[in-house]
């Protein structure tokens, strides 16, 4: 009779291993068969995670958002200051100023000489003549000098004004050799009138400003956004780190049922990647809107807004959406890692 008592636990025991062994084997295989409803359950209990500690989501959000707008306008600063540069680099013009009446002949011979520098890109020579009805032709609306401008005054003229050799170049900061092409050649130093300074240094001032604009925005903001992409690294951090604590029982709960890592902290992934998509849409938007209000205002100053404006305006506005929800999502992403690597295995 005692044997047959003591075998009944036994196989009491036995049973129930077999039962819980066929219980694991039939939730692995239905946890394989249904990966989607798998993810379908993180990405919910993600979104309710959102909601439950709504404040400091949108705290967060708001954050990131922040950082998301410097980040662009540090790009577009950049951009745009260096493309105005480049802009006044074209324009630029080396004008030298020759003596009065030199023959075209001896023009045609020194724009010759000067073009055989290969910096050089193109060469225009005018007469004074020619000067000369430019000059007309820029006071034509102005009838007090053309009434003043009869044959004696237009012959005095001609013999005073200069004529010129307007010369573009590729690069404006390498003049040197044109500069000594033009102080060394002997038949410029016949021609080169004494009282005008050939203009190499005209708008160099200005260049070399807006360059170092450019270079004080690229820096200045990206140490800006670092500040802004740190303090939302550690508000996003907070965020998971306070719902993990907030959750502890449901999380334990989960542990017991034999839920793996993934599965426990995948919602708390999706709820700061949700801050990152919505923050993504927020910043995009609101750089989109601002940028296309300033366009014009900037563009009225002599900055060159048109790269940026063309991309914004094309097709390719979708992608710098997507690149700003990429980002978003990034950020928050690894921000919830970080704060579930240290605080979930506590829970």
């Amino acid at each position: 009779m005692m044997m047959r008592k003591n075998s009944l636990p036994d196989n009491n025991d036995r049973s129930l291993k077999k039962a819980a062994k066929s219980g694991l084997k039939a939730m692995k295989k239905t946890r394989a068969k249904h990966p989607m409803r798998k993810e379908g359950r993180i990405i919910k209990y993600g979104t309710k995670g959102f909601a439950r500690n709504i404040w400091l989501s949108t705290a967060a959000t708001v954050v990131m958002s922040i950082t998301l707008i410097i980040l662009f306008v540090t790009v577009v600063a950049s951009v745009i200051l260096t493309n105005t540069a480049e802009m006044m680099r074209d324009k630029i013009d080396i004008t030298i100023y020759l003596k009065p009446n030199t023959s075209k002949e001896v023009l045609g011979k020194l724009e010759e000489i000067i073009s055989s520098d290969n910096n050089i890109k193109s060469v225009v020579t005018s007469s004074s003549e020619e000067e000369y009805a430019k000059f007309l032709e820029e006071n034509a609306e102005s009838e007090d000098i053309l009434n003043v401008l009869d044959d004696e005054m237009k012959d005095l003229m001609i013999a005073k004004m200069q004529a010129t050799m307007r010369i573009k170049v590729y690069d404006v900061d390498n003049l040197d050799s044109i500069k000594e092409l033009v102080a060394t050649n002997e038949l410029f130093k016949k021609y080169v009138d004494e009282e005008m300074s050939p203009t190499y240094d005209v708008n160099q001032v200005e260049i070399a400003t807006i360059t170092s604009w450019a270079r004080i925005a690229r820096t200045g903001g990206m140490i800006l956004a670092l500040v802004f992409l740190v303090i939302s690294v550690l508000i996003i951090f907070s965020t998971i780190r306070m719902a993990i604590f907030s959750r502890r029982e449901e999380i334990y709960m989960m542990k017991l049922v034999g839920a793996d890592k993934r599965f426990i902290r995948g919602p708390f992934l999706v709820e700061a990647e949700i801050c990152g998509i919505i923050a993504g849409v927020v910043a995009a938007t609101a750089s989109y809107f601002g940028f296309m209000f300033l366009a014009p205002k900037l563009a009225g100053y002599g900055i060159n807004v048109e790269t940026i404006k063309a991309t914004l305006e094309s097709n390719k506005l979708i992608l710098v959406y997507l690149a700003f929800v990429a980002i978003g999502i990034v950020i928050g992403r690894v921000s919830a890692r970080l704060a579930v690597s240290k605080y979930l295995n506590k829970a």
